[in-house]
């Protein structure tokens, strides 16, 4: 070979790693009563980690779904066709429980088990992640009505994915829906114009169109109409229980800036079938049940979307070399990577400290839901809102490798965005949580309860959090500064927890930068004296 074709200098591949080795998850899962399921998440973080794995990831993204609304014979059929490889990422999520098995266990911790699988597994290729995350999110909603929860949640909750247009009671395991926003409103979902009209039966024939639902080849959907009595939730099944079509017409598939593994589509209802699902006029709270579960997993997707860009990071900088080093070893890059791995650490955190206080809610604690309703609101307000800086500078540390689709690298960025706006965008997070606060005091009682169990451990916190009391205090204008106390909220609540539960090195370098204000408006940032080479070992893959 010429000399000038010689390779050299370049980065092995990222596989033959457990993505699940991952020192900040395992001690969350512990904290938070999951210690039993170590080994079933670490055995999918060992196949999310090999050269097949991603290869499916690679394959699902490169073959977008494609729309089929008729036949040959000009008949409707209303069909997406996937990638082979969709339909095996989509089996084993399922397989392992992540759709919904905290529904059929009864062990504690089952929801922060399924919280750190979907963390390790959405890692991969997160698109596939919607339909399981709304499969998760659609049981507490249903069980408003008995009736139905007694007919799909078995199926809901089976660990068997089967694709396939047929009726849902004949089938081994569903999977389910949301399709609530409409052209005329998006997140004001009160705006909707569908219509639910009684049958006499039971039944309600629902009219309206749909700009966006997710994948829309589901069994089930949870969907918003007007009924007589007001705005209400419905169950619209895909294929009725005789066996023919619901009058569900795939109008487009969405042509996104990211997620692309995933259809999401325009859908009419021409008169379909639908269920009541609680009580007529309050199909708002009833769906809130279902969105908040999906708000934890964004909260989770993007602390796996920023886990992955510092694992690409790291590892491309530990083997890559620049001016007679390696990048790992010079210290403005190290500034920049252990700045990324303290944002990663601190995302898990808050994540899994949020599944466990699900996981205690559902077994009754009213303080866990109190605090939950609270913090999960500015958690999703500030954890989305940081992904796409994150995977942006993540990128940035393979330069113009990272830029090129082969690196993987791209997908990260373009997904980034996704979680920040889906399940309400940065305004409607941060608004949630200041009507939270004023529908139940309790709320931010149990908010600071949680953060005073570190009182006293490191004055930067509190500080921040004796600052964050008095501006709360202070009722002037608080809309226009609602992003701004969900911010300084979420970062004291992780704060909170990495000087409670992490790793000293990442809690004091999050407490001098994110609290104390030593730091400047991009990563790479941190002070000096940050113990950089605990931090980016612990953020390191390890291979083979």
């Amino acid at each position: 070979m010429r000399p000038t074709h010689e390779v050299f200098n370049q980065v092995p591949p990222l596989v033959g790693h457990d993505v699940a080795d991952d020192p900040a998850l395992l001690a969350a899962m512990a904290q938070e009563g999951a210690g039993w399921a170590v080994d079933d998440v670490r055995q999918l973080g060992q196949l999310a980690g090999t050269e097949h794995a991603a290869e499916l990831a690679r394959r699902a993204n490169a073959h977008k779904p494609v729309l089929h609304t008729h036949d040959r014979y000009g008949h409707r059929i209303d069909e997406v066709e996937f990638d082979p490889a969709w339909h095996e990422l989509m089996t084993t999520a399922v397989r392992h429980g992540l759709h919904a098995a905290p529904w059929r266990e009864s062990q504690p911790g089952a929801h922060v088990a399924r919280a750190a699988k979907f963390y390790v597994w959405s890692q991969l290729e997160p698109g596939h992640g919607c339909p399981v995350s709304m499969t998760y999110a659609s049981v507490p909603a249903l069980r408003r009505s008995p009736d139905l929860a007694a007919t799909f949640e078995p199926l809901l909750a089976a660990p068997e994915y089967d694709f396939g247009l047929r009726p849902p009671q004949g089938k081994r395991g569903l999977i389910a829906g949301m399709s609530m926003t409409e052209k005329q409103g998006g997140s004001d979902v009160r705006a909707n114009t569908t219509t639910a009209q009684p049958t006499g039966d039971g039944g309600y024939l629902l009219t309206g169109h749909k700009w966006f639902t997710s994948a829309p080849m589901s069994d089930l959907f949870l969907t918003l109409a007007n009924a007589p009595g007001g705005l209400s939730c419905f169950a619209v099944p895909r294929v009725l229980p005789d066996g023919t079509r619901n009058a569900l017409l795939l109008q487009r598939l969405k042509d996104k800036l990211g997620n692309h593994a995933n259809a999401s589509a325009e859908i009419e209802y021409d008169g379909a079938v639908g269920w009541l699902v609680g009580e007529e006029g309050r199909g708002v709270p009833t769906i809130i049940e279902m969105v908040n579960c999906t708000r934890l997993d964004c909260v989770l997707g993007s602390a796996a979307g920023m886990r992955l860009g510092v694992t690409q990071a790291t590892h491309h900088a530990t083997h890559r070399k620049a001016f007679g080093a390696y990048l790992a070893e010079q210290p403005l890059m190290r500034n920049v990577l252990a700045d990324l791995a303290v944002e990663a650490e601190a995302a898990i955190m808050v994540g899994i400290r949020l599944a466990g206080a699900s996981d205690r809610m559902a077994r009754g604690d009213s303080a866990e839901a109190a605090f939950r309703r609270l913090a999960l609101a500015v958690t999703k307000y500030w954890v989305c809102k940081r992904g796409a800086t994150h995977a942006a500078e993540a990128l940035e540390c393979l330069g113009g490798n990272g830029y090129i689709e082969d690196s993987g690298m791209p997908r990260l960025y373009r997904e980034a965005p996704l979680l920040s706006i889906w399940e309400g965008s940065g305004n409607v997070a941060a608004l949630d949580a200041l009507r939270a606060m004023g529908r139940d005091p309790n709320t931010l009682q149990a908010f600071f309860d949680e953060v005073a169990e570190s009182a006293g451990a490191d004055r930067r916190l509190d500080q921040a959090a004796a600052d964050l009391r008095l501006e709360l205090s202070n009722l002037d204008d608080i809309e226009t500064r609602a992003r701004r106390l969900a911010e300084r909220m979420a970062l004291v609540l992780q704060g909170a927890l990495l000087v409670r539960y992490g790793h000293p090195a990442v809690a004091d370098a999050f407490c001098a930068s994110r609290l104390s204000g030593d730091w400047g408006h991009a990563f790479g940032t941190l002070p000096s004296g940050v113990d950089t080479a605990t931090i980016i070992d612990r953020a390191r893959p390890k291979i083979g």
